[in-house]
């Protein structure tokens, strides 16, 4: 797990290939004024997804607990807090459902190890 500042994601390209090149779209955007919505970056194979609802809650965070097998997922706060519950994947025993390879997801039931709180301009990068 990689929790820290945007004016130091360059201390973590080399963690995974995209890295650089998701943070480099990041710093490029005005993320005062950026619209809600998906963009599609590289054909479908990088995306950025911009959302304005307020940061989750502890409770709401337990609810979409979630990984990924293809994608990386880096969540930026821009403005205010967000609570986010994490446990490592080898340890999730209870799926909600199946992995949809559609949407690269798969949901769990478990309860977070631990929460963490992001706030404005931190990021982080959930390592499963």
């Amino acid at each position: 797990m990689i929790i820290d500042r945007l004016e130091n994601a360059d201390k973590y390209f080399s963690v995974h290939p995209l890295f650089s090149k998701a943070f480099s779209y990041i710093k490029l955007q005005n993320l005062e004024s950026i619209e809600p919505g998906t963009y599609e970056i590289d054909d479908d194979a990088f995306r950025s997804i911009i959302s304005d609802k307020p940061g989750k809650t502890l409770e709401e965070s337990v609810a979409k607990f979630e990984s990924h097998n293809k994608h990386i997922d880096i969540q930026l706060c821009i403005n205010g807090k967000e609570k986010i519950g994490w446990k490592p994947r080898q340890t999730c025993s209870q799926p909600k459902g199946k992995y949809d390879e559609t949407k690269d997801v798969l949901f769990y039931n478990d309860a977070p190890d631990m929460y963490f709180e992001l706030a404005n301009l931190q990021f982080c990068h959930l390592l499963s």
